[in-house]
C-alpha cells in the first residue's frame, strides 16, 4: 500500500473516531465515561510508550513524528474509544458475559493490527511482539478499567452514577 492511502487511511479512520467519541461520553454517567477515557488514553500512552522506547513496536507514519515516536490516534482516540463502548456495552454484565464482549471487540482490533504490521507501514512489530501480544495486552487494559471504573462506582454508592 502506498504512503499516501496509508496517510489517507489513518486520517479518515482518527477522524471517524474523532466523531464517535463525544456520543460515547456525552451520555447518562458523564462523569464516569470521563474517567473511563481519562485512565485509557493516560494508560494507553504509558504503555506504548514503553513498548516503543524497548523497541517492541514502531510506528513509521505517525502524526508528529519528530516530536512523538507514540501513535497518537490510537492512544487518545481508537483505543479510549473501544474501552468506553465495551464499558457501556458491560456495564451491568457478569463476568463470563464480560470476557464474551471483551473478545468479541478485542479480537476485530488485533485482525486488523496485524492485517496493518503486515500490509502496510503503520504499525511494525520486533524483538518477538506477535499479534497475541497485542491482543492479550489489550484484552489486559480492558478488565483493569472495567475493574477501575467499577471502583469509583462503589465508592460513589450513596451517590449513584449509573442505575
Amino acid at each position: 500500500m502506498k504512503r499516501k492511502h496509508q496517510v489517507t487511511l489513518l486520517s479518515l479512520v482518527t477522524a471517524i473516531g474523532i466523531a464517535l467519541l463525544p456520543f460515547a461520553i456525552v451520555k447518562r454517567s458523564f462523569k464516569d465515561w470521563i474517567i473511563v477515557y481519562l485512565v485509557s488514553a493516560a494508560g494507553n500512552l504509558l504503555a506504548d510508550t514503553y513498548l516503543v522506547k524497548k523497541g517492541f513496536i514502531q510506528y513509521k507514519i505517525r502524526p508528529f513524528p519528530d516530536k512523538f515516536k507514540i501513535h497518537l490516534p490510537f492512544d487518545l482516540v481508537h483505543y479510549p474509544l473501544l474501552l468506553l463502548y465495551y464499558n457501556q456495552w458491560a456495564l451491568n454484565s457478569r463476568p463470563l458475559s464480560q470476557i464474551f464482549k471483551v473478545l468479541l471487540i478485542s479480537l476485530p482490533q488485533v485482525m486488523m493490527e496485524t492485517i496493518a504490521e503486515k500490509k502496510t507501514n503503520l504499525i511494525a512489530w520486533s524483538k518477538g511482539w506477535t499479534w497475541y501480544h497485542s491482543f492479550f495486552s489489550m484484552m489486559g487494559k480492558f478488565f483493569i478499567c472495567r475493574l477501575i471504573i467499577a471502583f469509583v462506582r462503589k465508592i460513589n454508592r450513596e451517590r449513584v452514577s449509573v442505575t
